[in-house]
C-alpha cells in the first residue's frame, strides 16, 4: 500500500480471499441497508455517474454537516469499487457562499466527525458533558468496506469517479 493508498482510504482484500462476481458483491452491499446503520441506500443514476449511492443519516444539529453521500462504482474488470464522499455542510460565520444557498460542498475521501455536547448536573451537583448526538462518516463506511473487502474486492478512494 502506498502513500497516496493510504491518503485515498485504499484498502486491499486479505491474500488468498477468491473475488466474488459482480452481481453478488453487488447484493452484499444492498443488504447491508437497514434501520441499524447510519446510511440509506439506493441506486445511482446517470448523472451521479455511480452504481449504488449511500446516503448518509445525519441527525440534525448546528455542528453536523447538513447533508453527506458516499457515491459506489463497481469496476468488474478491476474488481474494485471506487468510492467518492459528497457533503454539504452550514457556512461559519464570516464564510461567502458561492452557491447562494449557504452550504460548503466538498468531495473526495472525506472523513466528517462531529459532536453535540450538553452540560448537565451529575447527582452529586457537578457539572459534566453529556453527548446528546454525533455523527461519523466512518460509521457510514465502515460496513460497507468491510462488505467490499469480504467479497475479495478493492475498496478505491477517488477523487472524481
Amino acid at each position: 500500500m502506498g502513500l497516496f493508498d493510504k491518503l485515498t482510504g485504499t484498502r486491499h482484500p486479505e491474500a488468498g480471499v477468491r473475488p466474488l462476481p459482480t452481481m453478488e458483491v453487488r447484493a452484499a452491499l444492498l443488504a447491508l441497508d437497514g434501520p441499524d446503520v447510519q446510511f440509506t441506500l439506493r441506486e445511482g443514476t446517470p448523472k451521479e455517474g455511480a452504481d449504488l449511492v449511500a446516503v448518509w443519516r445525519i441527525p440534525p444539529g448546528p455542528w453536523h454537516p447538513r447533508r453527506g453521500q458516499t457515491l459506489l462504482r463497481l469496476v468488474p474488470a478491476k474488481r474494485e469499487v471506487r468510492t467518492l464522499d459528497e457533503k454539504w455542510e452550514r457556512l461559519e460565520d464570516g464564510e461567502r457562499s458561492f452557491n447562494g444557498k449557504g452550504l460548503k460542498y466538498s468531495r473526495g475521501p472525506l472523513t466528517s466527525l462531529s459532536t453535540q455536547w450538553t452540560v448537565e448536573r451529575d447527582p452529586d451537583g457537578r457539572r459534566r458533558l453529556t453527548e446528546t448526538s454525533s455523527f461519523s462518516s466512518t460509521r457510514v463506511k465502515s460496513p460497507l468496506r468491510d462488505a467490499v473487502l469480504a467479497a475479495g474486492w478493492t475498496w478505491r478512494g477517488v477523487f472524481r469517479l
